[in-house]
């Protein structure tokens, strides 16, 4: 089969441990189940795993991806959830401390076949095309588990995004204005505010700028750059939400007094459940939200979105179509 594939990694040059050609079809466990992928969907996940963050080298070589949607055996549509919980775990897998994502532990989506847990299919919604169901199982679940399962926020509510321009903060952008949230944006490049708003932020601000009014939730993926900002903006009772610290994980204040004078909550969010994703993607049908594409193009051409994605050239999903 065909497939995208890490076979050694570099910090520097991330693109040199990533081939794309053929692969052995995998075996499939009991319990588990083989998907025929339509499309599949590209995450900083795998530019990360590239660079040898995340992933162990003595696991190479891995299939990479973490988003995908296909047909199974018996052809039912199914998206692929991708969050895979050690065995006997019970509960929120989110929550599991040996979980692991494709393309960690076992092979990922960006191939002609993928083999996952039985639980892990979530059934396709017909409207929803393959191309927007691609796009759903990383990013957007990430997004929906932050807004409507962690913020504590409702129709109506103020949420600032940190970062107008990342798949989570797009994902975001769209459902909050999606639900009735009011979205708030910042920015350090005016264009990409715009772009927010174009796809429903209410308004776009310069990184770091004071706000007119205090927001009910601040979304933070952004992390030490950011974190005194996204906490002063905050008002009593507010919540950060935090699902990435791509600036640091080491704030230069880490604003404690505010925190526990002005009685925020801080709230950690990973990924999402299966459940959360067979959620989201009703709610993106019923909603009439299209996730936004950067670009389609075969999985023959991976190293293409790859090379797209690392330069930073990338305005929401790379998708690839399979088959």
């Amino acid at each position: 089969m065909l497939a995208v594939t890490a076979t050694s990694q570099s910090a520097d040059d991330p693109l040199s441990g990533l081939e794309v050609g053929e692969r052995p079809e995998p075996e499939v466990p009991e319990g588990w189940a083989a998907v025929r992928l339509r499309t599949a969907a590209l995450n900083h996940h795998d530019v990360w795993s590239l660079r040898g963050v995340g992933l162990p080298a003595d696991r190479l070589p891995m299939v990479l991806g973490c988003d995908g949607a296909g047909t199974t055996e018996d052809g039912e549509e199914v998206i692929v959830h991708a969050v895979v919980p050690s065995p006997g775990w019970v509960g929120d897998e989110t929550l599991d401390p040996r979980r692991t994502l494709l393309s960690e532990r076992y092979d990922g989506t960006l191939a002609e076949t993928v083999v996952v847990p039985r639980h892990n299919l979530v059934p396709k919604p017909e409207q929803l095309s393959w191309e927007h169901a691609a796009c759903l199982p990383t990013a957007w679940l990430t997004a929906y588990r932050m807004l409507f399962t962690n913020a504590g926020v409702h129709p109506g509510s103020t949420v600032l995004v940190q970062g107008a321009a990342g798949g989570v903060a797009t994902a975001l952008v769209q459902l909050g204005s999606a639900a009735g949230i009011r979205m708030w944006v910042t920015s350090r490049d005016a264009a990409k505010g715009e772009q927010a708003r174009a796809l429903g932020a209410d308004r776009a601000f310069e990184s770091g700028a004071r706000l007119p009014e205090r927001v009910d939730a601040v979304m933070e993926t952004v992390g030490a750059a950011t974190w005194s900002h996204s906490i002063n903006s905050l008002r009593p009772g507010g919540t950060v939400v935090i699902s990435g610290a791509t600036s640091g994980d080491a704030p230069p204040k880490a604003e404690l007094t505010k925190i526990f004078f002005k009685q925020l909550r801080v709230a950690g969010s990973t990924m999402g459940t299966r459940e959360e994703l067979e959620r989201l993607a009703r709610f993106v049908v019923g909603a009439g939200i299209e996730p936004l594409v950067d670009s389609v193009r075969p999985l023959a051409e991976a190293r293409d979105g790859f090379a797209r994605m690392v330069e930073g050239a990338v305005a929401g999903k790379v998708v690839f179509t399979v088959g």
